[in-house]
């Protein structure tokens, strides 16, 4: 069967990564019978410089024709907050999650046995192991909100940006993480400021009546404040994390680091359909572009992701995350990763030792 992907390649190191990405899902390919062709889709900085604008017309169709969107990284200071927002990479962004309706972000942290080394938290809590889901909600809350920027008589500019969930909105990713945490360990954690903020006392309402219909699901409630304490206090605890848009930005930065490496991590966004956009949660890279030196493991962990979730494929995205883990095991590393004593690969050399991998299993 063929399989047509969307390729966002982005911008800065982006082409690099989506690249390697690409030659591993060839690999898988060969090796399982699949066939993959690729539309191009033009979307963030390298948009606004083709065409004056970082989502040209028609991007969320060309996407919405193909079985899955494979994203590699958009932005960088050439197009920076000075520019009109029409031309911002990080406005096409959230433009194609809302377009798509992709209102659920899944990021998994989890300390790979090879990066153990790597982990800043204390050998005796890296010890007791890393495995999360952080599932954030990704079409609500304040990055989407209304903005505002006035004048005021006596404190010159002032400026708003307006946080409002649904119950909705909380009820369809909470269940999200429910049923993800009934395929993992049964525990959900749920992140709010409900001591302050509303929107978040609406959020705690809406997930505690969610905790009583799976009610074999362990659930707590846990204040974002605490939360990011308790990641770097005792990861283990955590499960599935479940929280708001702004929220989750935030902690799923602080989650990839505790592993070792933010180039290590993939995440996939998803909404009702299996579509979905994949990509690594690492940004553009603009200093290190063109260089062959980035690291493409979080965005061909992103493709596994894609075979596992948009095409039902579990074998295949078990090859990729065994090659992965194989290549590192043998000390193969990247320049963000490299330590004493490894083996240096250049970001394609780490692809084509991924690829191989997977061949020769």
């Amino acid at each position: 069967m063929n399989y047509k992907i969307a390729l966002i390649r982005g911008d800065g190191i982006g082409p690099e990564v989506v690249g390697e990405a690409v030659k591993v899902l060839e690999a898988v390919g060969q090796k399982f019978g699949h066939s993959f062709t690729y539309e191009e889709v033009l979307l963030g900085g390298c948009a606004t410089d083709a065409v004056g604008k970082s989502y040209p017309d028609g991007t969320a169709e060309k996407c919405r024709a193909c079985d899955a969107v494979l994203l590699g990284a958009v932005g960088g200071p050439k197009w920076g907050s000075d520019k009109p927002a029409e031309q911002r990479p990080e406005t096409a962004l959230l433009a194609i999650r809302k377009d798509l309706g992709l209102y659920a972000n899944l990021r998994p942290a989890a300390l790979r046995p090879a990066m153990a080394d790597a982990c800043p938290l204390k050998r005796e809590t890296a010890e007791k192991g890393i495995d999360l889901m952080m599932v954030r909600e990704l079409t609500g809350g304040i990055y989407f909100g209304q903005r505002e920027r006035y004048d005021t008589p006596d404190r010159g500019v002032e400026c708003a940006d307006r946080m409002a969930y649904s119950e909705q909105e909380i009820e369809r990713i909470g269940r999200r993480a429910f049923e993800l945490a009934r395929l993992r360990r049964n525990k959900v954690s749920s992140v709010d400021k409900a001591n302050v903020l509303e929107t978040s006392r609406l959020w705690r309402s809406v997930m505690h009546r969610l905790a009583e219909e799976y009610s074999d699901v362990e659930y707590e409630d846990v204040l974002v404040d605490n939360a990011a304490m308790q990641l770097v206090r005792d990861p283990a605890q955590f499960d599935v994390v479940v929280t708001e848009n702004m929220f989750g930005d935030i902690l799923s930065g602080e989650a990839s680091m505790i592993t070792g490496s933010i180039g290590l991590i993939p995440s996939a966004s998803l909404g009702e359909t299996k579509r979905g956009m994949y990509e690594p949660i690492h940004g553009s890279a603009p200093d290190i572009a063109g260089q062959n030196i980035a690291n493409p493991i979080g965005t061909i962990l992103a493709a596994g992701m894609m075979l596992k979730y948009a095409f039902d494929m579990d074998q295949e995205a078990a090859e990729i995350e065994e090659a992965v883990e194989a290549a590192l095991r043998l000390g193969y590393r990247t320049k963000d990763i490299m330590e004493d004593g490894k083996t240096y690969r250049t970001c394609s050399q780490m692809g084509d030792t991924i690829a191989e991998l997977i061949t020769n299993a």
